[in-house]
């Protein structure tokens, strides 16, 4: 991670209880305290991104923000901590935006990181905002990107970012511009020296084809997982071009019951037995043995939960394993 002297500042507030609600629904196991499986270590398993290689299971930041991902986080020393706990066990690739807050979580980074590990792959993203309600909108104009670009190297106090992503689709509707204008824009900032590699979020194949004929593509990130793969054809094209994928909400969103439905699901629940493991972390593997250049970004605001995904690097899938989840295209708790 490339460095600057920038200060930046962050401030701390009383929080809603609704923080507790919505961390719930994100974490691996909403059942209450974990046991990591295993010993939690270094993680073993890496993988190409861009021109770096990075370890398979990283960190999404974007629980360190308060409720509803606006705001400073409820526990700042918590957060503190789990970003201290996941570098130590080898973290050395994290996801942040700017509107975690807004800059509330790049701050977090830069306050609690810096000086930045030397292998440490910082990857942000950039298309949308926050209105003055916690709201997401679209920020995908050419001087938006722009912006976006500036803000993330004061918060982050960073000479030059490692990675962006173009986050397409926030806050619904089309964009305003094509996606080649807004690659040129990204492109330029590359040029100026203000970035090095260039991924995409939330994209067809489409989408995808287009942006190769206009520069290389680091890591695609969209929602996929062991009972979402409405994707794969994305995929199987990154797999074509050897481009790292990064699946947010791999274990299912709120509105399909998540984790809870993970759990419900009876090849899910038997591998998970089988190996003594819980289910989230059957599904967090299964996605590890999917495709070699997947990458995990698990996030949670808990050390407890942290070591628990991070123990999902010792998990090693069998074929039958495979072949009992291979049925698992749908799940879904009860009232989803």
């Amino acid at each position: 991670m490339n460095q600057s002297n920038q200060s930046s500042q962050s401030s701390e507030s009383n929080q809603s209880n609704q923080s507790n609600q919505r961390e719930r629904s994100r974490q691996n196991d909403p059942t209450g305290p974990v046991t990591p499986t295993g010993p939690v270590g270094p993680i073993s398993q890496t993988a190409p991104l861009g021109d770096r290689t990075v370890r398979r299971i990283g960190f999404g930041a974007m629980q360190l923000a308060g409720p509803w991902v606006f705001g400073p986080p409820k526990d700042p020393e918590a957060a503190r901590a789990v970003l201290r706990r996941a570098v130590e066990l080898g973290v050395n690739h994290i996801d942040t935006a700017q509107v975690y807050g807004p800059d509330v979580v790049n701050e977090l980074l830069a306050e609690v990181l810096r000086p930045y590990p030397e292998d440490l792959v910082i990857a942000t993203k950039v298309g949308g905002a926050r209105d003055a309600e916690g709201g997401w909108v679209k920020a995908s104009r050419p001087e938006q990107l722009r912006w976006t670009v500036e803000q993330d190297l004061r918060t982050l106090r960073a000479e030059r970012l490692d990675l962006v992503n173009l986050r397409r689709g926030v806050g619904g509707g089309p964009e305003p511009v094509p996606l080649a204008e807004q690659l040129g824009t990204l492109t330029e900032l590359r040029e100026e020296g203000k970035l090095d590699l260039i991924g995409l979020s939330t994209v067809s194949a489409g989408d995808l084809e287009t942006a190769l004929a206009i520069t290389p593509i680091a890591e695609v990130q969209n929602a996929y997982g062991i009972a979402n793969r409405t994707d794969e054809a994305v995929l199987d094209l990154c797999r074509a071009h050897g481009i790292a994928f990064v699946p947010y909400y791999p274990l299912g969103s709120a509105f399909t019951g998540g984790p809870q439905a993970l759990a419900a699901d009876p090849a899910v629940a038997g591998v998970a037995t089988r190996h003594g493991v819980t289910p989230s972390q059957v599904a967090l593997a299964w996605l590890l043995a999917h495709y070699d250049r997947m990458l995990l970004i698990p996030g949670t605001g808990s050390v407890a939960h942290l070591e628990e995904n991070l123990a999902v690097d010792g998990i090693r899938l069998d074929a039958t394993d495979l072949a009992e989840l291979e049925a698992v295209t749908h799940v879904s708790a009860p009232g989803f």
